[in-house]
C-alpha cells in the first residue's frame, strides 16, 4: 500500500497507493506509512521527501470510516494514536517534507498534510475535517491548523465538517502553492530543486531550528537562532558556499 523511492539526488518519494478507496488509511495503512517514513528518514544523504497519493483523485482521503465503525471503545484509541505516529514521523524527518496534494485531502489526510513543511496542491484538490459528521471531534494534529490558517478558519472547518476548494485553501494559507494537475510535479520539483541548491547541513539545521521555534517563546527562539547560526558559521559547508559566492561576485 505504501511505496517509496529514492532517486540519485537523494530525493525520496513516499506514495499512499490505495486509489480505489481515495487513498484512505486504515490502522494497518497508518502503521505502514509511519514505518516507511521512519525508514526513509534514516536514508544516508537524504535531501528532500515528497509525500503524495497514487492516482489523480486523492492525496489521502482520511481514515477508513468502515473500519472505524466496527471499533468498540477500548479499540478506538489505536487509530488516533497511529495518526499521531504518522504525523510525528513526518515532523521528525531531518529534511523538508513536501506534501504533493493531488486531490481529496480530508481528516487524517489534512492532519498529515499540515505536518509537512510545505504544501503544493492541484487546483482540483479539496480539503476538509469531516469528523464531526461521523460523531467524532477532530483531534491529533488538527491542533497544527491554527498556526497555518488561524483560529477562526480552524473553527469553521472542525465545527462544520464542510469541504473547501483549492482557491479557498490558498487564500487562508492552508497551502503555499497551487498548480493545474498537469503542472503539480513541476511545482514540487521547483521547490525540491531550490532546496538541493542549498547547503545540506544548513537545511538540516534549519529544519531542527523550526521545530525548536514551535516550542519556544519569541525570546528563547531568537537566542536559539543565534546559537544555530554561530555553530554553522565555521563549518566547511558555510566556508565553501560563501567563498563560491564571493568568487562569482568578483
Amino acid at each position: 500500500m505504501i511505496e517509496t523511492t529514492l532517486d540519485e539526488r537523494c530525493v525520496a518519494t513516499v506514495t499512499v497507493n490505495n486509489p480505489g478507496q481515495r487513498n484512505a488509511l486504515g490502522n494497518a495503512g497508518k502503521r505502514e506509512l509511519a514505518e516507511a517514513i521512519e525508514r526513509v528518514s534514516a536514508s544516508p544523504g537524504l535531501r528532500v521527501v515528497v509525500l503524495t497519493g497514487a492516482g489523480d483523485k486523492s492525496f489521502i482521503g482520511g481514515a477508513n470510516v468502515k473500519e472505524m465503525a466496527g471499533f468498540v471503545r477500548h479499540e478506538a484509541s489505536e487509530g488516533p494514536a497511529l495518526t499521531h505516529r504518522v504525523c510525528e514521523a513526518i515532523r521528525r524527518v531531518p529534511v523538508p517534507v513536501i506534501a504533493r496534494i493531488n486531490g481529496w485531502c480530508l481528516g487524517a489526510g489534512l492532519e498529515i498534510a499540515a505536518s509537512c513543511d510545505m504544501r503544493a496542491a492541484a487546483d482540483t484538490a479539496r480539503f476538509g475535517m469531516p469528523e464531526v459528521l461521523f460523531g467524532l471531534p477532530s483531534g491529533m494534529e488538527a491542533c497544527l491548523l491554527p498556526q497555518l490558517i488561524g483560529w477562526g478558519k480552524t473553527r469553521e472547518l472542525v465545527f462544520t465538517g464542510r469541504h473547501i476548494d483549492c482557491a479557498e485553501a490558498m487564500a487562508c494559507h492552508l497551502v503555499e502553492r497551487v498548480a493545474p494537475p498537469e503542472g503539480l510535479d513541476a511545482a514540487v520539483e521547483d521547490w525540491a530543486g531550490a532546496i538541493l541548491k542549498a547547503g545540506p547541513d544548513a537545511i538540516r539545521a534549519q529544519k531542527e531550528l523550526i521545530r525548536d521555534w514551535e516550542q519556544m517563546s519569541l525570546a528563547d527562539a531568537v537566542q536559539q537562532g543565534i546559537r544555530a547560526v554561530a555553530a554553522a558559521h565555521g563549518s566547511d559547508e558555510a566556508k565553501r558556499l560563501m567563498d563560491a559566492f564571493v568568487e562569482r561576485r568578483r
